[in-house]
């Protein structure tokens, strides 16, 4: 491990930033707004078979394009991109957008067949009577290289078994579809995450789209432009870059029909209220938002992780630390679901112990370059919400990097900083509560965390295999997965996983106001087409092999990105047993 960390972050060595394209001017701004307009219903009534042709075609562009997309998002995060490391930026980016990809085209196929994607198993019922559907795995590749994870999604209340077609695919239902112009405000952090939404809009909801790329990897624009040629030389999509000056100009075009924004709630409230102050709280009173426009949004979390009460294994132990640490180091921690607060009980025995572990699995990996604007700033203010806290570092502070920091012993009773501001930086808080027990630990915690933490997005629960075959303890598990608001629930394994997979919808937990967005409005994803979710349960055994790939120090990280992706652009038997051998080689 001292060896792989040696090489895997050299933030010195790889310190030429890739180049960001300029400003669109507006009168290319208004060209591309008025192409698409023109464009719209063309779209929404073109044929879902011939949608999924350009899809597998923009697929094939994106794989070709792959490697370079990669390049540049290591130069970006300063990791050398031969080293273990770059297999983060694969797996993040090029590697979900050509599964995406691949999903939606079968997808879409399958509605020109027979109306709405195909399911692999009949509906189920979740522990609180909800028709459930399985969504992963969905085929024997997703078997083989998924082992032992399974995912669903719940239906809201009133969705039936036996009209269940009827919630799926609904756009392509529609006989005369009018079509729209969604403006998609890209996310800076991830490669895949505006390519997943731009699919979303498009292929789920009918929408041409201009997405205006986040500054942070606005290098990634003309590559995307040159993947999504087929629907860009058609007036279907569009790309802009710029500023928060392009942003609002777009925002308040009349050509524009609907937002979608990944971010931050302030940039949120900046586009739907207005700036901070009197003004915006007026507004949200009196319901009296900036913009008529639809809004949906994707907008972060303190993500918790609940680790249930028990006498664990040491191999137990042992993974627990290294997948929250490895969710933790994870793209420098510059994720929406990158675990920031764990959840324990304060009288468990085992308690320091995985805290000792955690920071040995910190600290086997140094700090990486903190790439994302403002990461300094929000470390501070951490710290000194952190300030009753018992802190550690590890690592050193310097060079454009800051140090893992862990913070334990926070009171769950008292209100804290802690669980209500994301701290978007490489940071690990710890809550406690007192509980007796598992059943007793699920009780309180989800109640904690829905009451008290920040967010909807996902939250994920740390359970012994040996205390899932309790009956009591199962109960209670099943009640916890039913009552935590979020729209990713994940059992022994990382919510990240759920977003990578495409079939699932991503986004929080549905009930969010304009007022009160929380972590956002809508879903996106959905692959399978599906309305009216409630909510996405994935779980895991808690000990697999191989090892979690984000847990720290994969010496085949890179390997395994590479080959998953290429697998994901061309499906085969080859293809997968290379990401099969790689990941065994961790």
């Amino acid at each position: 491990m001292a060896e792989f960390a040696a090489v895997s972050s050299a933030p010195q060595k790889f310190a030429v930033e890739p180049a960001t394209p300029p400003p669109t001017p507006g009168s290319e701004l208004e060209r591309s707004l008025g192409r698409l307009a023109e464009h719209a219903r063309a779209f929404a009534a073109t044929p879902p078979r011939v949608k999924a042709a350009w899809l597998r075609e923009v697929r094939a562009r994106f794989l070709e394009l792959a490697p370079r997309m990669v390049e540049l998002g290591c130069r970006a995060r300063r990791i050398d991109p031969e080293s273990p490391l770059a297999g983060e930026v694969w797996l993040s980016g090029p590697a979900i957008s050509l599964r995406a990809l691949r999903l939606f085209a079968e997808s879409l196929e399958a509605v020109a067949e027979r109306g709405v994607p195909a399911l692999t198993a009949a509906p189920g019922r979740s522990p609180d009577e909800r028709v459930s559907v399985a969504i992963h795995p969905l085929d024997d590749y997703d078997r083989a290289l998924f082992l032992g994870t399974r995912c669903e999604a719940w239906f809201e209340r009133g969705v039936r078994a036996s009209t269940l077609t009827e919630h799926q695919a609904s756009f392509y239902r529609r006989t005369d579809p009018e079509g729209h112009v969604v403006l998609v405000l890209g996310a800076g952090n991830v490669g895949s995450i505006s390519v997943l939404d731009v699919l979303y809009h498009s292929f789920v909801e009918g929408a041409v789209c201009l997405l205006k790329m986040n500054p942070v990897n606005g290098y990634l624009g003309p590559l995307i432009e040159q993947a999504f040629a087929p629907l860009v030389e058609r007036g279907f999509f569009a790309i802009a870059h710029g500023g928060g000056d392009v942003g609002a100009f777009l925002v308040e075009h009349p050509a524009v029909d609907a937002i979608h924004v990944t971010g931050s709630v302030e940039t949120h409230d900046r586009i739907v209220w207005g700036p901070p102050g009197p003004e915006r709280e007026r507004r949200k009173r009196e319901g009296e938002p900036l913009t008529q426009k639809r809004v949906t949004s994707e907008l972060g979390n303190v993500s918790p992780g609940l680790v249930v009460p028990h006498r664990y294994t040491e191999r137990e132990l042992e993974r627990i630390a290294r997948s929250v640490a490895g969710m933790v180091i994870n793209n420098a921690s510059f994720n929406c679901n990158a675990l920031k607060l764990l959840v324990t009980a304060r009288g468990w025995p085992q308690r320091d112990e995985l805290l000792r572990r955690i920071g040995q699995a910190l600290s086997s990996e140094p700090p990486r370059y903190a790439y994302y604007p403002g990461a300094r700033e929000r470390y501070q203010r951490w710290l000194g919400a952190a300030a009753g806290s018992e802190i550690e570092y590890f690592g050193e502070d310097g060079e454009g990097c800051l140090p893992w920091t862990l913070a334990s012993g926070a009171d769950a009773r008292e209100a804290s900083e802690l669980f209500e501001v994301e701290p978007f930086c490489g940071v690990l808080s710890e809550a406690t509560l007192d509980a007796d027990g598992a059943v007793d630990f699920l009780s309180r915690a989800t109640r904690f965390a829905n009451e008290r933490v920040f967010g909807t997005l996902n939250a994920m629960l740390f359970v012994s295999d040996s205390l899932e075959r309790d009956t009591a303890a199962a109960r209670a598990l099943d009640r916890a997965l039913v009552e935590l608001r979020y729209g990713t629930v994940a059992v022994n394994v990382w919510p990240a996983v759920s977003y990578g997979l495409g079939a699932p919808p991503w986004g929080g937990a549905p009930g969010a106001t304009l007022a009160d967005a929380q972590s956002g409005l809508g879903w996106g994803h959905n692959a399978l087409l599906l309305d009216d979710v409630h909510k996405v349960v994935i779980r895991s055994p808690l000990l697999v092999f191989p090892e979690p790939f984000w847990c720290p120090g994969h010496r085949a990280l890179g390997e395994l990105g590479r080959s998953f992706a290429e697998h994901e652009g061309a499906p085969s038997p080859w293809r997968a047993a290379r990401v099969a051998w790689a990941g065994t080689r961790g």
